[in-house]
């Protein structure tokens, strides 16, 4: 019989002695513990963070009989036990108390669980008193601090005012660990962002940053081979209810589920949370997407006008970090889990996109809505209608659809941006049903607007705001951006599409043949 899943689990001691599945990654806390002082790793929610910060608590506690059979069992040095000051910063109130009145409380509770009285006013000095004092009472002190950008993340979108402030007293608490630097075993602190040194930890410039690091790319999230060694009854009990055969529902896990790579030539790996609920339920669902609704981001998404999230030529500096008042949005759209390294060129330049299906579908649900004003169901209902008269190349049918969607978009979406509300709410839905869509497809003689592929035809569209489809066709024909499709071999229709920024929709359209690869005259 199967293992019990450990859905929604964060405790290591909980999950061991319960009988719940754990997935080993010992090896990564012996690497870590034992080749440095002062770590730090951002991953996306829900990944595995806090099982990582309880399994160190539990191994400086000397907790030996949880780690029977774990790789990490006979390397440990097991008689040197550590006193441990762990802090998770989404557990302390900070929202009610208010962060400093938070994190004032949740040390007075520590102390009092190691029987210290602590009589040192203020925040900083009572947490470097209560290091020193749980130092004093036996071998250095291990200080782990999970989720350490909670209090300002909570607040990005609401509250910048709230943000600040509490970065403010973040870098005041962090500076304190390098005062107590000899008094200090490790330093191990988890969160999802990547805020710059100067931002929260100028004083604490020490730091080995673990996030892109080649040796931790795999420390979270379940490998390939980690997902087939440690689940095969789970697989295949749910390749016998799905009607799938093992390696075929392998393969749609991996389209659904893995894809994360946190450093360019790491392996990629599973979204945990999604494995363990895809296992529970045996259907393929959004599940990681469902547990956080990314309301920020997508309304950044829709200030800047932008849809199309596929991006190249991302330097670390784009992505590695970021401050508030410099929030770069494609940085935060990695650190946060919605796009993930695909590549890094010679320059090192990154290229970034989804991760996998799950994400993708979710997210173009969502900038599908704020971009088109059509809600999530709604969408996907419309985008299999589109996807179906595609190819059958009704041209006719997927024009009626358009205007549809367009007739139903609030006016306020449109009304100081026409055009550019107009492609994007175009190029979610054609990527939305599943069809290959490019929006401003480069060519050596400028940019279509949009190019779309089904498995028999290719159709390369031009839109006007007010000017006619002729006009659009003709910037086809003296652009010649049809010539970048020739080698596919498929039939190619060129479509000149006029949007009239008075009655907010598809005006009028006109579609011409480019068959067998054979160029306009």
């Amino acid at each position: 019989m199967p293992q019990k899943l450990p859905l929604g689990l964060q405790d290591f001691r909980g999950i061991i002695e319960d009988g719940y599945k754990y997935i080993d990654k010992t090896r990564y806390l012996y690497l870590l513990a034992t080749s440095g002082k002062y770590f730090f790793l951002s991953r996306p929610r829900r990944f595995g963070k806090s099982i990582s910060v309880s399994t160190l608590h539990e191994l400086f506690s000397g907790s030996r009989e949880l780690f029977r059979g774990l790789w990490i069992e006979d390397k440990w040095d097991w008689t040197k036990i550590h006193p441990v000051l762990r802090i998770s910063f989404t557990a302390i109130g900070f929202q009610s108390l208010g962060l400093r009145d938070a994190l004032l409380q949740e040390l007075d509770l520590i102390a009092k669980q190691q029987g210290i009285h602590l009589e040192v006013q203020g925040l900083a000095g009572r947490f470097r008193a209560l290091i020193g004092a749980m130092a004093a009472k036996g071998p250095r002190t291990v200080v782990l601090v999970d989720e350490y950008d909670a209090p300002i993340i909570h607040y990005l979108g609401k509250d910048l005012e709230t943000a600040i402030k509490n970065r403010e007293t973040l870098r005041e608490f962090y500076t304190v660990l390098k005062d107590c630097d000899t008094q200090l075993e490790l330093v191990f602190l988890t969160g999802v962002s990547k805020f710059s040194k100067t931002g929260i930890f100028s004083g604490l410039n020490n730091l080995v940053d673990l996030s892109m690091h080649p040796d931790y790319a795999t420390m979270l999230g379940y490998t390939q081979q980690e997902l087939e060694s440690n689940f095969q009854e789970e697989i295949n009990a749910a390749a016998h209810k799905l009607n799938l055969d093992r390696q075929g529902l392998l393969d749609q896990m991996r389209e659904w589920y893995n894809g994360y790579r946190f450093e360019e030539n790491a392996e990629t790996v599973y979204n945990p949370v999604s494995v363990n609920n895809f296992f529970n339920q045996n259907k393929f669902e959004n599940f990681w997407f469902a547990t956080g609704t990314p309301t920020f981001l997508i309304n950044l998404l829709k200030q800047q006008g932008v849809f199309d999230l596929h991006a190249i030529g991302q330097s670390t500096l784009d992505f590695d970090s970021f401050d508030l008042e410099d929030i770069r949005l494609f940085g935060l759209l990695y650190q946060t889990g919605y796009l993930t390294i695909q590549s890094r060129d010679e320059f090192g330049q990154y290229t970034l996109d989804y991760p996998n299906r799950e994400v993708k579908n979710s997210m173009l649900a969502y900038l599908f809505e704020a971009f088109g004003g059509v809600s999530k169901g709604t969408g996907v209902s419309m985008a299999i209608k589109l996807e179906r008269a595609f190819i059958a190349d009704d041209l006719e049918q997927v024009f009626r659809i358009l205007q549809e969607m367009f007739a139903h978009i609030p006016y306020f979406l449109h009304e100081k941006y026409p055009e550019k509300f107009f492609h994007a709410a175009i190029h979610l839905l054609f990527t939305y049903m599943g069809i290959r869509a490019h929006s401003e497809v480069c060519t050596s003689d400028g940019r279509a607007d949009s190019m779309i592929e089904t498995d028999t035809h290719i159709y390369i569209l031009e839109y006007k705001l007010d000017k006619s489809p002729q006009e659009a066709l003709e910037q086809i024909r003296r652009k010649r951006y049809y010539r970048s499709a020739w080698e596919r071999g498929k039939p190619i229709t060129a479509i000149g599409v006029q949007f009239s920024s008075q009655t907010k929709n598809i005006e009028a359209w006109e579609a011409e043949e480019v068959g067998g690869g054979i160029p306009f005259s």
